[in-house]
């Protein structure tokens, strides 16, 4: 993640923090855009995710600890230096980050990696990662992907920004994996996959981790009609989504008034999400069925919880990870 927005690595770290807990004020060039700042420049939410799963997989408790060590190798190097430190690590995920969001980055990247593996176990044939952003599940997984071919979608500015990182720190691309660049709101998806090679009809894994609520209600739609014309039988589809009733009020939800003012910070706008009770509903409009639901608190029971039945992190309540299948 040594792009053009972290250039000047102790200066990036000061700005990176101070708009997580909310202190960084917004600019006025923010507030006057016309186009959303993820159009025109590297995610912050993507950095973020990136800089969480780094510090991750350093933690030396297990509940905390992730196998995202590809990470490490995309922060700039003094960060990469500072998250080795214990106590530093402490600083970002206690007093830095919104409330229980390093918790939720840590359970979605656990839970995600162990339906990515399966997938691939299966042998499904295909796997789209939309909005890919800094995720290194192709080369972390090369191994145990034999024929499966990767797609990852993203837009043009954060793609580039991973793929330069890539080549710097001499990390192969896997002869599976294709970088598909793609404006979610403006450009047609099958246009964009078919022309990439998608195969439709075939058994394959749809990936939206931390996407869906940048969206536009239209681009979810489009986005869900895609994915069940090019699906498959059996394929299955993953993704997280903001809780409607903490977009409406983020107090009423453990860490949403600092997260929701920190994503405001930075420019990037939570736009979409999903009623309480009406996930099902959602998912039939797309020929999908629910296979699994996690809220904040199953987070926490399943990777938070001790032996002896202790809560040893909490969660954001904001999100709910879904997985789900085609019928």
């Amino acid at each position: 993640m040594h792009c053009p927005s972290f250039d000047r690595p102790i200066y990036r770290l000061v700005i990176l923090l101070r708009h997580a807990v909310g202190t960084q004020p917004a600019s006025k060039t923010v507030k006057k855009m016309t186009k959303k700042r993820i159009e025109t420049k590297i995610s912050r939410t993507a950095e973020w995710t990136c800089l969480s799963r780094a510090a991750s997989s350093l933690e030396k408790n297990s509940h905390y600890r992730s196998n995202d060590h590809l990470a490490l190798l995309l922060v700039p190097t003094l960060l990469s230096l500072s998250l080795r430190i214990s106590l530093f690590r402490k600083i970002f995920s206690r007093f830095m980050a919104p409330k229980g969001i390093y918790e939720y980055t840590t359970a979605r990247t656990r839970y995600i990696d162990s339906v990515f593996r399966q997938v691939l176990a299966d042998g499904f044939e295909q796997v789209l990662i939309f909005g890919a952003g800094f995720d290194t599940r192709a080369l972390r997984f090369e191994a145990e992907a034999g024929r499966t071919r990767i797609f990852e979608l993203d837009v043009p500015t954060t793609q580039q920004a991973k793929i330069k990182q890539y080549k710097k720190r001499g990390l192969p691309t896997p002869a599976n994996l294709e970088f598909v660049p793609v404006d979610f709101d403006r450009e047609s998806l099958p246009s964009v996959l078919a022309e990439a090679g998608f195969r439709c009809g075939a058994k394959s894994f749809f990936l939206l981790e931390g996407l869906l609520m940048y969206l536009q209600q239209e681009s979810v739609d489009e986005t869900f009609r895609v994915i069940a014309e090019l699906s498959g039988r059996d394929s299955i589809v993953a993704f997280d989504y903001i809780r409607m009733s903490a977009i409406r009020r983020p107090e009423s939800c453990y860490g949403g008034t600092e997260l929701f003012r920190a994503v405001e910070k930075v420019g990037e706008t939570y736009s979409f999400g999903i009623e309480d009770g009406e996930l099902e509903l959602f998912l039939r409009k797309y020929g999908l069925s629910l296979s699994e639901k996690l809220r904040a608190m199953d987070l926490e029971q399943r990777y938070f919880t001790d032996s002896s039945g202790r809560t040893v992190g909490r969660v954001n309540e904001t999100h709910c990870i879904v997985k789900a299948s085609k019928t």
